[in-house]
């Protein structure tokens, strides 16, 4: 008797434990899918708002994986990760395409394309839309295709949001934001504050601004990406000279490079490894008495192996179907060496 009660109590041990620690994964098709499936593989969601708004009400522990398949997804709202859930640096809620860039045979047209046509959603700081807000800690979004708000009434786009300054550690990867500032634009790709922050392998093209890491951003990391044709700046960082890792990326044919907060911009940590070239201006502050950006002359930050002359080129969409390499340095480039971009191999 008492071995069988033992065995008993054995069984239910096993069984809370597979419930609470195991990744839960759900689907999202916006082909085949239905917002009243239950995200499994067989019955997917339809929209990524869905698929996220039923893993925020998860309970337990362990990873979160929502795996979008390709399609065309349009954002009519922000869409917020904010769970129930509570992550810590070995688990994480995870947004991310079916097909990963580095698979065999992968091509552009296999990246879900995510498109807001919200009107404003957000008046943290002014008025503004946002695609993802971002409320949680250890969240990651990855191999995904983001395009500007067409809603002619927005002003101010951000795909990817996160306003708390006390949550950390959010992961953009394999990632591009493709902007039209005639149609639909992006204001700025990704939008964070906090720590330990990091975006690599994007790819950031014609948004007016790419990445803006402001308040309480100690510990950022941005490597392996390409920013090009920013028009107003490839970057905004906060007034704070906090440590970062900054390599390996190409940033080239932006209006601005780094914009700060004030004239006495200081960032004592290496730009490095990298190819920073036809820019019209490298560095500058906002001033908010003239209204616009001003450049700075001799500014104090450091660069270290830094590529400064030279011209970038990219593989453009002039045939039929998207190239595998779309937006990529073309053959022998000028920092082919830094392997920047979506692929990781």
């Amino acid at each position: 008797m008492k071995t069988i009660q033992k065995l008993v109590v054995i069984v239910l041990v096993l069984l809370f434990y597979f419930k609470e620690g195991r990744a839960q994964e759900f689907y999202v098709d916006a082909i085949n899918g239905l917002d009243s499936n239950d995200g499994s593989p067989d019955n997917p969601f339809k929209s990524i708002p869905q698929s996220v708004k039923v893993a925020n009400e998860l309970t337990g522990s362990g990873d979160i994986l929502i795996r979008v398949m390709p399609g065309y997804y349009v954002l009519e709202d922000k869409t917020s990760i904010n769970p129930v859930r509570i992550f810590n640096d070995t688990s994480r809620f995870i947004i991310e395409a079916f097909y990963n860039p580095d698979e065999e045979g992968w091509s552009p047209q296999q990246m879900p394309v995510i498109q807001s046509i919200s009107a404003n959603n957000s008046t943290t700081f002014f008025n503004h839309a946002v695609g993802i807000l971002v409320a949680s800690e250890h969240v990651s979004l990855r191999g995904l295709k983001f395009l500007g708000n067409a809603n002619p009434l927005v002003k101010y786009y951000y795909p990817i949001t996160k306003e708390d300054k006390d949550l950390r550690d959010l992961e953009v990867s394999q990632c591009m934001f493709i902007g039209d500032k005639e149609a639909s634009r992006i204001q700025g790709g990704v939008w964070a504050h906090g720590m330990n922050n990091e975006v690599k392998n994007c790819v950031f093209y014609e948004c007016r601004n790419a990445i803006l890491f402001f308040d309480n951003v100690a510990g950022f990391k941005i490597s392996k990406s390409i920013i090009m044709e920013s028009y107003e700046s490839a970057f905004w960082f906060g007034p704070d000279d906090v440590d970062f890792e900054f390599s390996n990326n190409i940033v080239a044919n932006n209006n601005n490079v780094i914009v700060g907060r004030s004239a006495n911009l200081k960032y004592s940590s290496f730009f490095k490894e990298s190819v920073i070239v036809n820019n019209n201006s490298i560095v500058g502050y906002w001033s908010g008495e003239k209204g616009e950006i001003v450049n700075i002359e001799n500014p104090d930050i450091q660069f270290k192996n830094v590529i400064d002359k030279g011209f970038i080129e990219v593989y453009k969409n002039e045939e039929d179907n998207f190239k595998a390499n779309h937006l990529h340095l073309i053959q022998n480039s000028l920092g082919s060496v830094y392997k920047a971009g979506l692929f990781k191999k």
